[in-house]
C-alpha cells in the first residue's frame, strides 16, 4: 500500500499492489503523470507473506506490516523502494 502527502496534510491512499514471485511489483506505484515532490509512506504487509509461505511467526507475529516513510524531491528521477526482509528483521535503501 502507498500513501502519499501534499503539503502537511493527512496521508491519503494512492496505490495498491501485490509483488510476483521475483519479489517486485508488476508496473510502478507511481505513474510519470502521478510522480510529485513530497512525503510518502509504503507499508509492506510481511506477515500475510510469510503466512503464504508457512512460516511460523507466533501470535503475534514480530513484523508484520513494515512501513517506510520516504521523500521524493525531484519527481523526474527513478524511485525504487526494494525491502529485505525476514521474520525477524528488515533493511531497506534507495535503489536504481
Amino acid at each position: 500500500m502507498l500513501y502519499g502527502r501534499d503539503g502537511e496534510g493527512d496521508l491519503g491512499w494512492i496505490a495498491k499492489a501485490q509483488t510476483g514471485v521475483d519479489g517486485r511489483c508488476p508496473t510502478p506505484l507511481l505513474g510519470e503523470k502521478q510522480m510529485k515532490a513530497g512525503r510518502y509512506r509504503i507499508e509492506f504487509h510481511v506477515g500475510d507473506y510469510f503466512r503464504g509461505l508457512h512460516v511460523d511467526l507466533g501470535q503475534p507475529a514480530f513484523l508484520d506490516i513494515v512501513p517506510i516513510e520516504f521523500g521524493i524531491s525531484d519527481a523526474t528521477a527513478h524511485y525504487h523502494v526494494p525491502l529485505l526482509i525476514s521474520p525477524y528483521g528488515y533493511s531497506t535503501y534507495r535503489g536504481s
